[in-house]
């Protein structure tokens, strides 16, 4: 008769490394990612220092464009998410983050776009009446 299996601590982690098909990446990977999240950041900050864009709603747009593609960037390249790790759920995860990610840009264009409209109006007429006053 043979003795009964037991599972020890040790085979239950051999076995469950199997399912795991993540990307931990590598130095070159996190290179990769810190350089172009170096480039998606100082393109936007140069071009709005640099007064670049004439109109400031289309800076605004490429601002948020550079935004999400560095969002997808931190995804692939420091969280290691794609469509075939952890039996796809991280598929679903990125569709999560698009949909958050389009909520926070529209919300933000929204209030930005709201807050410039309803408060610049009156700042301008009190330095207009602040000169008066001189």
């Amino acid at each position: 008769m043979s003795a009964p299996h037991n599972h020890s601590e040790h085979d239950h982690h051999d076995h469950h490394g199997e399912h795991d098909d993540g990307n931990h990446g590598s130095l070159k990977d996190y290179a990769i990612g810190f350089i172009l999240s170096v480039i998606l950041t100082a393109i936007p900050f140069w071009l709005v220092m640099g007064k670049v864009i004439d109109k400031s709603s289309t800076t605004a747009i490429v601002i948020l464009a550079f935004a999400a593609v560095q969002v997808l960037v931190h995804m692939k390249y420091f969280l290691h998410m794609n469509n075939k790790a952890e039996g796809g759920w991280s598929m679903l995860s990125t569709l999560f983050t698009v949909v958050l990610l389009v909520i926070v840009l529209a919300g933000s264009i929204w209030v930005m776009y709201h807050m410039n409209k309803n408060m610049m109006p009156s700042m301008g007429n009190d330095v207009h009446n602040m000169q008066d006053m001189q």
